[in-house]
């Protein structure tokens, strides 16, 4: 099957799929790693300390007003119609596309302003447990932050168009433009405390966001804009992205109710928690984002044509994948998680109790990468079937349960505490939406994958087996200074365990493991023989 979207190339289905999922999981790993190049910086220069609180909460009302807005959804509500519309008649489409535009510029404009304005008041909400003086600082950071929000949600407009025209390398360049602006803003400005931090977060948000996918629409057919303020399908549109913004998902609250009632927990606490998450989601980001990302336009497309064994079979196949690198690649980081945070960030202004603190917190999140995956995968096979009300209401019950568990969690143990109910809360959701579908759709996307999952958790359990030696070898075999005993520790436990998994992994899940074997061309013909 072939598809020609407007401005687009041809692309086959299970090739294109391919294709689009190693660019989106090129990309985002990346970012990642510059994400995590970003938190080393600010870690070196600020540790764990109260400047450092303040720049991670500075992003709490930001990002709600994203959320409130479903900003990260515009792609996911935007593509089916702009779809429908340009197959029908492109210039529908690019009325449709023009009105939807002018309409979230001046929505987003306006709650920016409004929120700029309310600055000091919304402090107060994003970081309860922060000084006063703290606070004042922080609404200083909001308004730096604050127009950010603007580029993010025009900018995941001309998103849309490219996705919709099968165009994802400059959408994979996105995130990488953002990340780095934020290290040279930082960097550049460092006397200033994070205050360069924040100009990083705006100029990349101008740069990345918003300059770069516009350059990319105007190219190729370009941009045929036909503003005006209604359209028939402005009433869709609005129907699918309303239960996003109406219904907050513990997804993109999570990382605010962790900031939240990590500012409760003692200086440092926000800090800690965001460099445990950081380092969690790049496995999520990876693998689970990039196959979520890259086969949503393939099962719209399924959905669109009624082809429901294929539209099933492909969710079942993602669903697989993802959980057959997602289990050992969460059991591998959770064993090796101190080195892994003293690696990448006990220098500077980090010490070694940040690194221990930050360690355990990292074991406690890991423990929901694969609850995570599946969520970023099945969430979107909703999405494609343009419902956007079930994830919604799914995730906003467990969103309104999990407030109080924060709460608690966070009285009972601290910092442990609110890394748990974060855990807690991303399992309910992630097992909500599985139960939802079944229910709803029959279990024909699940067939095998409650098995397939067992044997992939034996098999990892097996190579952290043969793995969890290494550190105490290298102890008793060599003397090494901290941050080259952790990469040792890492590249021979890493070498160990992955060594054991394919080779275990070879007589007991062979057909889990030959799609990615094929994949890497000579290697990969190792593990299949």
């Amino acid at each position: 099957m072939k598809n020609r979207v407007p401005g687009g190339r041809l692309w086959s289905g299970s090739q294109g799929l391919g294709l689009a999922a190693l660019i989106m999981a090129s990309s985002i790993l990346l970012s990642r790693l510059m994400g995590l190049i970003r938190d080393k910086v600010i870690s070196y220069l600020f540790g764990a300390t109260v400047e450092a609180d303040i720049y991670f909460a500075s992003f709490v009302i930001p990002d709600f007003i994203n959320y409130l807005l479903a900003g990260g959804y515009f792609s996911i509500t935007l593509i089916p119609l702009l779809s429908s519309y340009f197959e029908s008649d492109a210039e529908e489409g690019w009325s449709f596309f023009s009105a939807a535009l002018l309409w979230i510029t001046v929505v987003i404009t306006g709650l920016t302003v409004l929120a700029f304005a309310l600055a000091p008041q919304l402090a107060q909400l994003a970081a309860p447990g922060l000084p006063e003086d703290a606070r004042a600082r922080l609404a200083f950071f909001l308004r730096i932050i604050l127009p950010a929000q603007i580029c993010f949600l025009v900018g995941s407009c001309f998103s849309a168009l490219l996705y919709l025209r099968k165009q994802f390398f400059v959408p994979a360049l996105v995130p990488i433009v953002y990340n780095a602006s934020i290290i040279l803003g930082g960097v550049a400005w460092r006397t200033r405390g994070m205050e360069g931090f924040c100009w990083g977060v705006l100029a990349g948000a101008v740069l990345g966001n918003l300059l770069l996918p516009l350059l990319a629409c105007r190219g190729g057919e370009g941009l045929h804009l036909r503003f005006r303020w209604r359209h028939p399908g402005l009433k869709r549109f609005i129907r699918l992205a309303l239960p996003l913004m109406l219904g907050q998902s513990i997804v993109v609250l999570d990382e605010q109710l962790v900031r939240v009632f990590g500012s409760l927990a003692g200086v440092g606490a926000v800090s800690w928690l965001s460099y445990a998450r950081r380092i969690m989601l790049v496995p999520v980001g990876v693998v689970a984002q990039a196959a979520g990302v890259a086969s949503y336009p393939f099962l719209a497309e399924l959905f669109a044509r009624r082809e429901w064994a294929r539209f099933h079979e492909t969710l079942g196949a993602a669903l697989r994948s993802v959980m057959t690198l997602l289990i050992p690649l969460s059991i591998w980081m959770a064993l090796v998680s101190e080195p892994t945070v003293r690696l990448i960030f006990e220098q500077g202004s980090f010490a070694g109790e940040d690194t221990r603190r930050t360690a355990t917190l990292l074991m406690i999140l890991l423990s929901t990468v694969v609850f995570w995956g599946g969520q970023q995968v099945l969430g979107r096979a909703f999405y494609a079937r343009q419902d956007t009300l079930t994830p919604a209401v799914l995730g906003t019950a467990v969103t309104v349960v999990s407030i109080p568990l924060f709460h608690a969690l966070s009285q009972m143990a601290g910092v442990y505490g609110v890394a748990a109910a974060s855990a807690v809360a991303i399992a309910s959701y992630s097992v909500l939406l599985g139960l939802s579908w079944r229910r709803r759709f029959g279990g024909d996307a699940f067939s095998g994958l409650a098995r397939a999952t067992l044997r992939v958790t034996g098999v990892s359990g097996v190579a952290a087996l043969g793995a969890g030696w290494a550190p105490h070898v290298l102890k008793s075999w060599l003397s090494l200074p901290p941050l080259f005993a952790a990469f040792a520790t890492l590249v021979l436990s890493g070498a160990l365990f992955f060594l054991v998994f394919a080779l275990v992994g070879k007589l007991v899940i062979p057909d889990l493991l030959d799609p990615f074997a094929r994949k890497l061309g000579p290697a990969g013909k190792l593990m299949r023989r």
